[in-house]
């Protein structure tokens, strides 16, 4: 089977709902699994990336047109892997009973985590391989089953990871289903014993609504136009290769991209000048390069180049970062150039909608205070990133401003410790995973209390009260 090519058909319904049923009853009959057991698991995924990694890069190139292979198996292959190592490394110290005050001194009360049983994951199409099976480091750490619905933009991608994970585990332990957006709605009214969601905001509306049928508890993993604020200490020329690093990185197809640029408005020529020298000591050509990756699809091209065109004709100056001069009009794959956008207005799209792609409005502004109200005034991003080496303004900034996390003098950083929570906030999401807060949201902290033997422990509730409990109610509730 030439599994680069393969475009799977829809999963039904029942399929899917008949999968989560075997699935559930097999957590049932076993238990909470072993410490051995999950690492197990766990390798298995491990093996499954350093095995395929070339075949995964592949697939990824064919679903975009063209991909970095670097960029895939940095971003795909090398982000999963160190996540799944981080847990197994560290899933003996978080499998620990946690320990807690009880009223009587011999009385034990503890926190005990238990698997939640089968999680659905529903993964989007910028990183199928990092966004679909990174969650598995807390998913299996916590000891469940996982059901993984890949999206049906990069069918390639989804195609092999069904075939790789069907080669690897049992379906009773994890199994790849696939399909559409039909069958996506199918995936989300599932009674999953818990859902993560990683995509657009408008689509999230649609799958808390599904879930809450079911009450089943959420962790959304969204977007949001996150903002950049370069502050009159930074470096300009460093803050602009920084940024624009990153908003070429896979085309600026990440969750986590810079959206605008904050920039003072005596620096924003010289900002646009930095960012142009930028993307061209990066990619001194790019219809041809092999490091720059194309939009994914042509409808995804059609609607950030419509960004472009209504920022064009609402005034704004458009900087095309063309190093080459190629002709992008004539091109098999939807590349399309770095673009900035200068002298930008509220009533432009480019302000208004998630940009997911390699176009960043610069935004002039006076004074910080006003930057951090047009921040306050939008909804809570996925991420902000400030520049800076003003310590009293950093710390105005974060404090007065929320944002799922923060990088300081970078873009995107905060994600590589493994460590961190990496979740949004408000329209950017909810719940967190990654390390420890990955093996929490996938884990029921079950309370567990082992009575007292003394004998206040046995009356103390029990009637009739006497003087004994209202003396000890009148010293004991007090100011």
């Amino acid at each position: 089977m030439n599994t680069i090519t393969a475009i799977a058909t829809d999963t039904s319904p029942d399929v899917m709902k008949a999968l989560l049923d075997r699935q559930r009853a097999s957590f049932l009959k076993e238990g909470p699994p072993s410490i051995d057991t999950r690492i197990d698991r766990i390798d298995r995924v491990i093996a499954l990336l350093v095995d395929h990694k070339d075949a995964i890069a592949a697939a990824l190139s064919e679903d975009f047109g063209s991909r970095s292979v670097e960029a895939s198996l940095l971003l795909d292959v090398f982000t999963c892997v160190g996540s799944l190592k981080y847990a197994k490394a560290h899933l003996a110290e978080w499998l620990k009973p946690e320990q807690h005050e009880a009223l009587f001194p011999d009385a034990v009360a503890e926190v005990v985590y238990q698997p939640k049983g089968v999680v659905g994951i529903l993964s989007p199409w910028n990183f199928p391989y990092q966004l679909a099976l990174a969650p598995l480091a807390g998913i299996l750490a916590a000891g469940n089953r996982a059901m993984i619905k890949p999206s049906e933009v990069t069918p390639a991608s989804a195609a092999l990871m069904a075939e790789l994970i069907a080669g690897a585990f049992d379906e009773t332990e994890i199994a790849v289903v696939q399909g559409g957006p039909s069958a996506g709605t199918a995936f989300t009214s599932l009674a999953f014993d818990h859902l993560i969601f990683t995509g657009g905001t408008a689509v999230a509306h649609h799958v808390m609504r599904a879930a809450a049928d079911n009450l089943t508890p959420l962790t959304l993993e969204l977007g949001g136009k996150s903002p950049v604020i370069v502050g009159r200490s930074a470096d300009l020329a460093d803050a602009a290769r920084r940024v624009m690093t990153v908003k070429t990185l896979n085309a600026g197809q990440i969750c986590l991209a810079p959206d605008h640029v904050y920039v003072p408005e005596e620096s924003v020529e010289a900002f646009a000048g930095h960012a142009v020298a930028a993307v061209g000591a990066m990619y001194p050509a790019l219809q041809e390069n092999p490091d720059y990756t194309s939009i994914v699809n042509a409808r995804h091209l059609a609607r950030i180049e419509g960004l472009i065109d209504d920022a064009r004709a609402k005034g704004a100056r458009i900087v095309e970062i063309n190093p080459a001069a190629e002709n992008f009009s004539q091109q098999s794959a939807h590349r399309m150039p770095p673009t900035l956008i200068l002298d930008p207005t509220e009533e432009m799209r480019v302000l208004q909608e998630e940009i997911f792609g390699p176009v960043l409005p610069v935004v002039p502004y006076r004074d910080i205070a006003d930057v951090i109200d047009r921040i306050n005034a939008r909804p809570r991003p996925l991420a902000l990133y400030y520049f800076s080496q003003d310590q009293q303004e950093e710390a105005r900034v974060l404090d007065n401003t929320t944002s799922g996390g923060v990088t300081v003098n970078d873009c995107m950083s905060h994600v590589t410790a493994e460590g961190l929570p990496f979740g949004g906030v408000g329209h950017s999401g909810m719940g967190a995973y990654h390390g420890k807060f990955g093996f929490l949201a996938f884990s029921h902290p079950r309370a567990v209390y082992h009575q007292s033997r003394m004998v206040e422990a046995e009356y103390m509730m029990r009637p009739p009260y006497g003087d004994a409990m209202r003396g000890f109610l009148a010293a004991a509730i007090c100011k």
